[in-house]
């Protein structure tokens, strides 16, 4: 089962959720949370193992609830920011926070839950829409652009991205740049003739040298050094 945390100040929307999550045999709603200031706490209590959590919140928004779980150690819970709200500013400074995927609340059930199951295997998920943003943010505007947050750990600009993945050995490198075209651990394996679980090892040793959280980070710094 897929333990799922809901986190959202709008009741009606957890409901929703909660229900359309209950269509899925293989997830399970473990808990509900009305502001990102309880995250912590209630993760700490129902171990998830994704949480389903909205941007803009009155006390404590999800952007640093993100950042309080990631500085959790284990690495546990992956969080899957679901919000009306796809600018690139927004985009970034959830992926920088450390957020495995991106989607809007207008998105079909379905997709919705593909996406926890994605989310929670590891597999970046992205809106359409965000992921525009996204590219239009990192690859089309100069640094000074990409937004007006105040620069963070794991927002290196160009030269301090490409100094980063020098840390990198070469194999480690053809990974990430893998990781960073988008391709699947089983694609990244067949072009670089490896096994999945030395793909996984690779990405793993890669998010620990770099002091990144998930594979998005990793596409994040990738793109920040030019090298796709």
């Amino acid at each position: 089962m897929i333990r799922v945390l809901l986190v959202d100040d709008d009741a009606l929307v957890r409901a929703g959720l909660r229900m359309m999550l209950a269509s899925a045999a293989d997830i399970e709603v473990v808990g509900e949370a009305q502001d990102g200031g309880e995250v912590v706490d209630l993760v700490e209590r129902y171990d998830p193992d994704l949480v389903l959590m909205d941007i803009r919140m009155p006390t404590v928004d999800g952007l640093a609830a993100t950042r309080l779980l990631r500085a959790r150690p284990g690495g546990r819970p992956e969080v899957l920011m679901l919000t009306t709200f796809t600018t690139d500013d927004y985009v970034l400074r959830a992926l920088r926070a450390g957020a495995a995927g991106f989607l809007l609340k207008h998105t079909r059930p379905e997709t919705i839950i593909d996406a926890v199951r994605r989310t929670s295997a590891g597999e970046p998920v992205m809106s359409p829409e965000a992921l525009r943003h996204l590219v239009d943010a990192v690859a089309h505007k100069p640094p000074a652009q990409h937004s007006p947050a105040p620069p963070q750990a794991h927002d290196p600009g160009g030269e301090d991205a490409r100094r980063q993945l020098g840390l990198l050995g070469d194999r480690e490198r053809e990974v990430a740049l893998a990781v960073a075209d988008g391709r699947t651990n089983a694609q990244i394996a067949a072009d670089l003739y490896m096994s999945v679980p030395t793909v996984k090892s690779h990405v793993s040793h890669i998010l620990t040298k770099l002091g990144l959280n998930n594979r998005v980070q990793i596409a994040l710094l990738v793109y920040r050094s030019g090298s796709l």
